[in-house]
This record gives C-alpha cells, sequence and structure tokens, in this order.
C-alpha cells in the first residue's frame, strides 16, 4: 500500500504485459515480484501501541489533524510506525529519484513532471504542447494511469514515442517506475522527457521522480480555493497552468482569487494562463520551457568541463 496516502498498492504493469506486484512490510522494506514466482514467508510484526490524535474542533464541529503531511492509518499500528515506514518509502524513492535525476543532468534532458486533479486536461494540454515544440525538440512522453494504454495512444498519434505505466489500485508514479521507463524509451541527450502522473493531487507530491520541475495544473471549472485544499501539491509545483482559460466567459470562476491562493501557498510560483483549446498563453509555456531545455544542456555541459578538468 502506499503509506503516505493509505491507497492499496497492488499490481503494476508496463505495456508489453510484464506485470510486478510490490509489497511494504511493518519495517519499512518494500519488494516486488512478477506474476509465477514462489511467495515466500514473511513474518510481519505489528505494533500495537495505543494512539491518539490530538485535533481541534471548529464551530461546525469539524475535525482538524493540523498542517502537517497526510498520514496512513493502520489498525493495530501507532502512528510513529506509520510515520518511520512512510520516512523509509520515501528515502528508498528518493534513491532511485536522485539517480534518475543525475542521469537527467549528465545527457542535457529536461525533465518535466506534470501533476493534477483527473479531468483538468492534462493530456490534451500536452499534445498541443507537444505539437507546438516536436520540430524543435527531441521528446519522449510517460503516462502514467491505474488503467488503459489511451493517453499513451493520443500521444503516439503526435509522431512522440510513449510509453504507458498502469499502476493498478497504485495513485502515483515513483522513481523506480520513472527508471524503469528511462530504460525502455532510451531518451536521446538533450531532449525533453514529459511525465504526466496518475491524476491525484495528493500522494503526486510526495514522491520526487527525478524530474526538475513539478507542473501542477489548475482548470477553471474546478475552483478557485484547490491550491489551498491540496496545498503540498501546489508548494511542491515550480509552475502552475491554469487551464481550459476558453472558458471563463460561462464560468463564475475569480482566475486573480486563484492566483492568489496558489500564491499564498506557494509565493514563487509561475503561473501561465492558457487554453488547449484556442491556444491562448501557450507560446508563453512553450518558451518557459526552451528556456529550461537551455539551462539542461548548460548543465551537461559544465559536468563535462569538471570531469575533463579533474
Amino acid at each position: 500500500m502506499c503509506m503516505v496516502c493509505g491507497c492499496g498498492a497492488g499490481e503494476t504493469r508496463m505495456e508489453n504485459g510484464e506485470h510486478g506486484h510490490q509489497h511494504v512490510h511493518a519495517d519499512g522494506t518494500a519488494h516486488s515480484h512478477d506474476h509465477g514466482h514462489t511467495h515466500d514467508h514473511h513474518e510481519h510484526s505489528h505494533d500495537h501501541e495505543h494512539h491518539a490524535h490530538e485535533h481541534a474542533r471548529g464551530v461546525g464541529g469539524d475535525i482538524d489533524y493540523g498542517n502537517g503531511p497526510a498520514h496512513a492509518h493502520a489498525p493495530g499500528m501507532s502512528q510513529s510506525r506509520m510515520v518511520q515506514i512512510e520516512q523509509d518509502i520515501l528515502s528508498k524513492n528518493n534513491t532511485y529519484a536522485h539517480a534518475n535525476r543525475t542521469w537527467f543532468d549528465a545527457h542535457g534532458i529536461l525533465a518535466l513532471n506534470l501533476v493534477s486533479s483527473p479531468g483538468s486536461g492534462k493530456t490534451t494540454l500536452l499534445v498541443k504542447t507537444i505539437g507546438q515544440l516536436k520540430d524543435q525538440v527531441t521528446m519522449n512522453v510517460v503516462e502514467g494511469d491505474q488503467q488503459t494504454s489511451n493517453d499513451a495512444q493520443r500521444i503516439r498519434a503526435t509522431g512522440v514515442a510513449a510509453l504507458q505505466i498502469n499502476t493498478g489500485k497504485g495513485c502515483h508514479l515513483d522513481g523506480y517506475m520513472v527508471g524503469q521507463a528511462m530504460e525502455r524509451l532510451k531518451p536521446a541527450d538533450e531532449s525533453l522527457f514529459l511525465i504526466e502522473n496518475v491524476g491525484n493531487l495528493v500522494c503526486p507530491a510526495a514522491f520526487d521522480l527525478g524530474e526538475h520541475h513539478k507542473v501542477a495544473i489548475l482548470s477553471v471549472t474546478e475552483g478557485e480555493d484547490k491550491p489551498l485544499k491540496y496545498p503540498d501539491m501546489f508548494k511542491a509545483a515550480d509552475v502552475m497552468l491554469l487551464n481550459k482559460c476558453d472558458l471563463l466567459p460561462h464560468l463564475e470562476f475569480d482566475v486573480q482569487l486563484a492566483e492568489a491562493n496558489a500564491r499564498r501557498v506557494n509565493p514563487k510560483l509561475v503561473i501561465f494562463r492558457v487554453s488547449a483549446t484556442t491556444g491562448e498563453g501557450m507560446d508563453a509555456w512553450v518558451r518557459w520551457i526552451l528556456s529550461g531545455l537551455k539551462l539542461a544542456r548548460i548543465r551537461c555541459a559544465g559536468q563535462e568541463r569538471a570531469l575533463a578538468d579533474k
């Protein structure tokens, strides 16, 4: 299970039909196996220590567990043990993510992790972005969903290589999955590597994939208070795309309030107002990507010079 949000993380499947299960034990140890493997017996230790939460009740009887990170809850396991498991899982993930980022940097590749709620228009926006960039930049795309390869098929229709990762019951991609995708896709030097994460504004905030930037997409069909409801994601992001702006004449949506709420969470957030349908704001977004690619190439050249000087 995902120890950050408590969702079940059963089977993960690549498009070639390979299956894998990942198990997380009470000590934080994780392992995966393919179908057909014999399952060894594992002893699970459970901490039955009683635990309680301090919570404040508002006027309406609301319960507030504070402003810290979300925690999973498992019957018979103390919150302190759950926190330790969560930290162990994130630590292992960060090891994979660091390796991914190191490889990207060594090859002058810019990696972006697109995150949002389901239905925000990520894939349509991605297709539009690819259309404006594919004559200038080599690209690869990783698509994360619980099931189907629909989005990867839409990307391939543009002529860009795409790999679908189906997470089964899992609610996010992780550093290991992206590393496996990199090995399969073999991205070219000085290229753009785009990751469309599973639609979810909770867990992807905590899991580093090795990307250089998280890009949060907020649709005007959602709500101005979404950044306040899901602050971890907007705090983790470097960029916010306010999408579907062509619909603003038909909605009661306060753009200024939405952007102000996002900057309350993250004052450094770069915001672009865009529409994948009309193309509004896409030029500025694409210029930002091209600028990031230049920086990626500079990083790579700097590493090469440093190695040559040793």
